[in-house]
């Protein structure tokens, strides 16, 4: 009763600080959930173990061929592609050859593997319409990811001609055109941003120049292409068990020279969050400096209203109010400013995150879920409540030692 009748008293001052914790523990919420968010997504499971490409960097090579994000570091010999796939150790191998894009988005050679064998995060495989080839005579078809689809227009039956280059420039089209065969459902991975065509298309497109046998090959109309002069951009990988990509690591890295292992992947990913784990450490540092703003306001606002006060509590110390009751009255006033605050603070969480999900998932294809769970929306409102209470403790100190006497007296 005391505590609300307060608030209403105060109500310009109440707003503004409720506004100041909402931001505060909103934006505490939402740097530790997003940051978090995002080192799962892309240094967690995406359902290979390693990706084989040239000699280069791991990360440079994971980058491209599992997010789509950074460009190639290099080709490999089909004959690379088919001693790996052959290998024992290895369950499944998945080709893919980039160079190419449509209106921005990559496009990406590759075999029925993909579709039919790989099993993303949840154990479902990407799959195709039923009694879907894939395959035509001129390897013309095409499979366009979920974002794809809705940022292009493109659907089925719908023929497009790539690009020339990883990033879209107008007037580098391709003279070949392919046909919309299949549109995957939503995989809220990198590959909903992708356009898929089989990988000898890549091959023969115009304008590509194989050099699997180290000298220039141009594909012709109706002669079938040599293996010897075939290229792949990257080979994505699943092992039979830890120790046999274990075992090929050394392998490829230290014992050769000829191309590189990108594995774990989880562990390549890692790296570019140990580079940039101080940009995470400032925004943590910028939101805990904005909650102590917030509970300095809090008791900067209760402490000014003391003076006001002081009339009201000598009235109820005089009607047998006892000084602990004035006290708590104080505590728990600062306590309700800040369990609002953290109410509201639900709502700015929501908007961060839904605007900074919105933006990797258009960059990336990843996706963030604002409603995931995260021990930081407890401890976020738990720590700011406490911390309210404590900032009401100068202000109750002072109603606490209110004299009744001088609380009474005329102010004239």
């Amino acid at each position: 009763m005391l505590v609300s009748r307060s608030l209403r008293q105060h109500a310009l001052s109440t707003v503004v600080t409720v506004g100041s914790a909402a931001l505060a523990c909103g934006l505490v919420m939402a740097v530790f959930n997003v940051a978090k968010q995002a080192e799962e997504a892309f240094a967690g499971d995406v359902g290979f173990d390693g990706v084989l490409g040239a000699r280069g960097s791991q990360l440079q090579l994971v980058l491209n061929s599992v997010f789509h994000l950074d460009t190639s570091p290099g080709n490999l010999p089909w004959e690379v592609y088919q001693q790996i796939a052959d290998d024992r150790r290895v369950e499944l191998a998945v080709p893919y050859a980039v160079g190419d894009n449509y209106l921005g988005f990559r496009v990406v050679g590759t075999t029925p593997e993909l579709f039919h064998e790989f099993e993303g995060r949840d154990g479902a495989t990407l799959g195709l319409p039923a009694g879907h080839r894939w395959f035509d005579a001129d390897r013309s078809e095409a499979v366009v990811g979920s974002v794809v689809a809705k940022e292009t227009g493109l659907g089925l039956g719908d023929r497009f001609r790539p690009s020339h280059g990883p990033t879209y420039v107008e007037g580098t089209e391709h003279k070949k055109s392919y046909v919309v065969t299949g549109v995957l459902q939503p995989t809220n991975s990198p590959m909903d941003r992708v356009v898929w065509i089989p990988i000898e298309g890549v091959f023969r497109m115009d304008g590509h120049v194989l050099k699997g046998t180290g000298e220039a090959y141009e594909a012709e109309p109706g002669v079938a292409i040599p293996d010897e002069a075939k290229e792949v951009s990257a080979v994505l990988l699943k092992f039979t068990s830890p120790r046999a990509g274990s075992l090929l690591e050394v392998e490829v890295n230290r014992q050769g020279d000829a191309a590189t292992l990108a594995f774990p992947i989880a562990s390549v990913m890692g790296e570019i969050f140990e580079k940039l784990g101080w940009m995470t450490r400032v925004l943590r540092v910028v939101a805990y400096m904005v909650v102590l703003v917030a509970a300095g306001g809090l008791l900067a606002a209760l402490y000014n209203t003391m003076n006001e006060r002081r009339r009201d509590f000598a009235i109820l110390r005089a009607i047998g109010a006892r000084r602990t009751t004035i006290w708590l009255t104080i505590v728990a006033e600062a306590a309700t400013i800040s369990a609002l605050g953290c109410l509201f603070g639900f709502f700015v969480y929501a908007l961060i995150v839904f605007v900074a999900a919105g933006i990797v998932r258009a960059t990336t294809g990843v996706v963030l879920d604002p409603f995931a769970p995260d021990p930081i929306l407890i401890y976020a409102p738990v720590g700011m409540i406490v911390l309210g209470a404590l900032a009401g403790l100068l202000p109750a100190a002072r109603a606490y030692s209110t004299d009744v006497a001088d609380g009474l007296a005329p102010n004239s």
